[in-house]
């Protein structure tokens, strides 16, 4: 027996990997651009930072994953989505401070890995990529015997992005009379899956192909709705408007996350009922019995990415951005804050 035959008996078979990157490689090749030095299946991935255009160009860096969101995949046998959800759980982190991503990388751990499935994460990757407009360089998949259930894996991401130094957003210009726009979500994104899955499977006793009345599709579809993509509406608003600081609303919800992008001295005061919330919400609060500050603390309530700019601006860019195919409102504003005063309030 050879040793190649051992470490397959192992677990590991190491000409199914050679194969997945050969399937994969003209799909990943399709989000490359010139700046773009690297082939699929070397050591590392390169990538010529061309910032000729550029005084002072800074890298801006974020790494995160799908979380328990990915069991809904495991339970529906879909895997095609969740690589969208891996790209805007990054990309959205680092396009609130102005940068543009520019590459991708990506990490699929399994138990034993699964050509069509491990294709179809790829894929979803990828078209994530072509939403964000950043490349897809490269990333590592590991094959690793007993770690993981049958069926499942585990997927992570990392992306890096340049900005001009002086247009970096931070929040430190956020000032009184701002208004506050809020970006429709797609739905849950992200967040939350882990009280998503004991609400819906455990107490609620549902499947994922059940369908509930008042939800656009079955309990599994609307639960793995893919995270919406926000990096060209934000860098086009950044283009012409004052855009003075911009929220990524991911676990913690609008309370725990706008915060991080307000400077001290002022507050954001939103209102409930100011934008249309897709009806998930509403009924997970049902089901569940939620408190509205759980909701509000664990979700996006609807809002994907919030966005500050002066008052005077904030119907221009809502039109800009429904002109853009978002779904935009103006759902609050910024106030002066007193020092026993929330820097969040939701009101209704």
């Amino acid at each position: 027996m050879s040793q190649d035959d051992r470490y397959r008996q192992a677990g590991v078979d190491i000409e199914k990997g050679d194969q997945f990157v050969k399937n994969i490689r003209e799909l990943v090749k399709s989000t490359h651009t010139s700046a773009v030095l690297s082939d699929l299946g070397g050591f590392s991935g390169l990538v010529s930072l061309n910032t000729e255009h550029l005084q002072h160009p800074v890298l801006v860096s974020s790494t995160d994953g799908v979380g328990t969101k990915l069991k809904i995949a495991f339970m529906m046998n879909k895997h095609d989505t969740v690589g969208i959800d891996l790209v805007g759980m990054c990309v959205n982190d680092i396009v609130v401070t102005g940068a543009r991503p520019l590459f991708m990388l990506d990490y699929l751990a399994t138990g034993k890995l699964e050509l069509g499935v491990a294709q179809d994460i790829v894929a979803g990757i990828v078209a994530g990529c072509q939403q964000a407009k950043c490349a897809l360089i490269g990333g590592e998949t590991a094959e690793m015997p007993g770690m993981y259930p049958p069926g499942e894996y585990d997927l992570a991401g990392f992306t890096v992005g340049v900005v001009e130094r002086d247009k970096i957003i931070d929040g430190s210009a956020v000032r009184r009379g701002a208004a506050v726009i809020g970006l429709a979500s797609s739905g849950l994104h992200s967040n939350g899956y882990s009280l998503v899955r004991k609400i819906v499977f455990e107490e609620q006793g549902l499947g994922v192909g059940d369908r509930v009345p008042g939800l656009d599709g079955t309990v599994g579809e609307v639960l793995l709705t893919p995270t919406r993509i926000y990096v060209e509406a934000v860098l086009n608003v950044q283009r012409d408007y004052e855009l003075m600081g911009a929220a990524h609303i991911t676990g913690g919800g609008i309370l725990e996350n706008l915060p991080r992008v307000l400077p001290s001295g002022v507050r954001a005061v939103i209102n409930k009922g100011s934008w249309t919330q897709p009806p998930v919400f509403a009924w997970l609060q049902e089901r569940g019995g939620l408190s509205e500050r759980e909701m509000n603390r664990t979700f996006n309530a609807g809002l994907g990415m919030i966005l500050l700019v002066p008052g005077k601006q904030g119907q221009d860019v809502v039109e800009r951005l429904t002109a853009l195919g978002e779904q935009a409102f103006i759902v609050g504003e910024i106030l002066s804050r007193k020092p026993n005063q929330p820097p969040v309030e939701i009101v209704a």
